[in-house]
């Protein structure tokens, strides 16, 4: 199928995109269209306008401070995927990115559009949560922040308003220390995962858990972090069962049944998996010993 009429728009400016989205509520923001795009073709929504950001400035960056990596509205998968910078000092963003569909859509597709889409099944939205991160937003009343982990409200739906754009996402960087992995698991490479899991781990100088906490993909209503230093806590990375964490995540977990994979089997993957990517990032911080000026690992 097609797109229905619609009038295509590429406003130079964020303001000018703004306006639009106020005089016609029921437009659609364009970014890398790789959700979009399906969803217009098979008519299950049919704005009036298309609004592309594409021609606007500046929202095409990368830029990593001492407490954020800050990524436009314009930055594809691909773009961060490989932008040295912020893999030296969150690992976890190309760790995550690595599985997020296929190369070509990876080209294309924008990682804010990936998180304004809130699509649980999506890895981007679990790392934002993971990492405390925030939503840069603009409307018609100025800018304003919104952290992750209210921006979520359910499946496909945010607190964004209707004639607000997401600009950017900041991710927030962990303390030093901190070692990550993440894990997923998909009936064929670049398919939706039928679940997915990532961790961070913070450490002591003697290797003994300080905190640490999860993330999930395809098995909650919305994207959320879960605290795991109560089970953890304390223990050292040499000795650690990580079963310990299994009631947790268990009990955090709200995994729905599909034609794809029953609740049952997706919680039981999701346990697995959290206990895997746990243990690899227990594994880079053994053999990391002291760790890297500058940044986690």
């Amino acid at each position: 199928m097609k797109p229905g009429p619609l009038r295509y728009l590429a406003p130079a400016t964020v303001e000018e995109a703004v306006a639009t989205l106020r005089q016609h509520p029921d437009a659609k923001v364009l970014a890398g269209g790789q959700s979009l795009i399906p969803v217009l073709s098979m008519r299950l929504a049919r704005p009036s306008h298309l609004v592309d950001l594409g021609a606007i400035p500046g929202l095409d960056r990368v830029e990593v401070s001492e407490s954020w990596v800050r990524v436009g509205a314009m930055v594809t998968h691909a773009r961060l995927l490989a932008d040295e910078d912020a893999y030296a000092v969150l690992p976890l963003l190309r760790q995550a990115l690595e599985n997020v569909a296929h190369p070509a859509i990876r080209n294309r597709g924008t990682t804010v559009g990936s998180i304004a889409h809130a699509d649980a099944a999506g890895e981007m939205p679990s790392i934002l949560v993971m990492t405390d991160g925030v939503v840069e937003a603009i409307g018609p009343d100025g800018a304003r922040e919104i952290p992750a982990a209210e921006f979520f409200l359910g499946p496909l739906e945010t607190a964004l308003a209707s004639d607000e754009i997401v600009v950017a996402v900041r991710f927030g960087r962990f303390p030093e220390r901190t070692f990550t992995a993440f894990r997923e698991s998909a009936r064929r490479q670049g398919d939706y995962a039928l679940a997915g899991a990532a961790v961070a781990v913070t450490v002591d100088a003697d290797h003994r858990i300080v905190a640490a906490r999860a993330a999930f993909v395809s098995v909650t209503d919305v994207p959320s972090a879960l605290d795991l230093s109560g089970p953890l806590g304390g223990q050292l990375l040499a000795k650690v069962d990580w079963s310990c964490i299994d009631d947790a995540v268990q009990a955090h977990l709200a995994p729905e049944s599909d034609i794809h994979a029953g609740a049952d089997y997706r919680r039981m993957l999701a346990g697995e998996l959290t206990r895997r990517a746990c243990a690899a990032a227990a594994a880079d911080a053994m053999a990391a010993g002291a760790p890297a000026a500058g940044g986690n690992r």
